[in-house]
């Protein structure tokens, strides 16, 4: 599957460099399946062409724009992000705490997932990724907070946080548009977990000598600001119901949304000022003779 660069961009030539990067696509999100003997060597190979040929190759700006692989992109994103829910789902089906097969499939459509986060944006398609993951973030939730594997699984509820935090970063900074509802409802599922989940990482870190599951210094900074972000596209009200349960709750720790805060008072008083002063001009205007 080597690629090299193509000039002069004749049709003939983008079509063969277009064959290659669907080919690619397929493989690289398994929508063809296992391929024995090969197994996951042919995937991971499949997403390193695509890595370059997004980063080196000037052909594929145009291949990308295209309709048939804007498909198998679409289709790829829905097939690893399904797979994944599905693969979940089985652990709390399975009669072990922690199979070891399904675990290691379901870190495998993770690495799939992180993947995805980094290239998508390339492509103008992490919309499709951010629809699709706020979709099914409920369950997600639902199913890693079970009490089953309250205790276990530190590893893979710190991946998850950094596959979220990809998702709020492509919200908060406006490189994806969803509807205040769909935003509100992407903050208030992964704002709760990700306060919940930092003093929890952090007390094992404690107990345990050398516990590798941590939310490490740039991972927290990134959640925060792409919380604080976000919270100031919300309307006003929502962003006064998140700010009121931060500053009751005993976590407040992190994220720290003091700068939200802080804008979301001065946003207001603004908004009070203009009005009283819109009030006062009608009045004015009134009794003028």
């Amino acid at each position: 599957m080597a690629m090299s660069k193509i000039p002069n961009n004749k049709p003939g030539d983008l079509s063969s460099t277009k064959d290659i990067f669907v080919s690619a696509v397929r493989f690289a999100v398994s929508i063809e399946g296992p391929c024995l003997p090969f197994g996951d060597e042919l995937r991971i190979s499949a997403q390193e062409q695509i890595d370059y040929m997004l980063g080196e190759d000037g052909d594929t700006t145009v291949i990308v724009a295209d309709d048939e692989v804007q498909s198998e992109v679409t289709m790829g994103v829905y097939n690893i992000i399904h797979s994944f829910e599905t693969d979940l789902s089985s652990l709390l089906l399975d009669a072990s705490l922690e199979p070891e097969g399904v675990y290691n499939r379901i870190m495998k459509r993770v690495s799939d997932l992180e993947w995805m986060c980094n290239v998508l944006p390339k492509m103008d398609l992490m919309k499709n990724f951010v629809s699709n993951w706020a979709a099914i973030s409920g369950k997600i939730l639902g199913i890693i907070e079970d009490k089953k594997l309250d205790r276990v699984m530190w590893g893979l509820k710190v991946k998850l946080i950094e596959v979220a935090c990809k998702v709020l970063e492509a919200v908060g900074y406006g490189s994806v548009i969803l509807p205040a509802p769909c935003r509100v409802q992407l903050l208030k599922t992964w704002f709760p977990y990700v306060r919940k989940m930092k003093p929890l990482l952090d007390s094992k870190a404690v107990e345990e000598t050398g516990f590798p599951y941590k939310m490490d210094e740039d991972l927290c900074q990134a959640i925060e600001g792409a919380i604080v972000s976000l919270i100031l596209t919300l309307p006003s009200n929502d962003q006064a119901d998140i700010l009121a349960d931060w500053i009751n709750s005993r976590e407040v720790g992190y994220p720290d949304l003091s700068e939200a805060f802080e804008v979301w008072c001065y946003r207001t008083k603004s908004a009070k000022r203009r009005l009283e002063e819109g009030l006062d001009g009608h009045s004015d205007t009134a009794v003028s003779p």
